[in-house]
């Protein structure tokens, strides 16, 4: 392996997804396409696929893509945990955590706690919830190693 390309996220409605990532986390769209064509058909292994992505990239160059499958519907069956089988959260430094936690709380946004000191120091971390109940943890670095 060379590098982490992205990490792919599907989302029922894009437009509260881009509200989260773009307008609350600040990433910054790069890409944004739809997919429609065998080639999008044949690496799904699914047929007549219609899905919008959209890459957005941190500071650093890191992406995030958003999937919104117009043509095949996302169903979920129960709540995902933090403890499922599968990618279980997607995780962003912040800057400064306890003004994120305030300014994303004002915008409804559900954590799991307060931030939450590591036992060794080294950083000060909270996990919230997308609009489609994805983790996310924001984590301070306050130590470096």
């Amino acid at each position: 392996m060379k590098a982490i390309r992205h990490i792919g996220i599907v989302v029922r409605d894009i437009d509260k997804a881009l509200h989260f990532y773009r307008d609350l986390l600040g990433l910054n769209i790069v890409k944004d396409m739809n997919e429609l064509d065998p080639y999008i058909d044949r690496i799904l292994n699914l047929h007549d696929v219609s899905v919008r992505t959209v890459k957005m990239a941190a500071d650093d160059g890191n992406l995030i893509e958003l999937l919104h499958f117009k043509s095949h519907v996302a169903v979920i069956e129960k709540q995902r945990k933090i403890y499922s089988v599968g990618c279980s959260h997607v995780a962003f430094t912040v800057e400064n955590l306890d003004e994120e936690y305030k300014r994303l709380r004002n915008e409804d946004i559900i954590f799991n706690s307060l931030p939450q000191y590591s036992p060794d120091g080294y950083a000060k971390v909270a996990f919230c919830k997308d609009p489609d109940g994805t983790s996310i943890e924001l984590v301070e670095v306050i130590r470096k190693e």
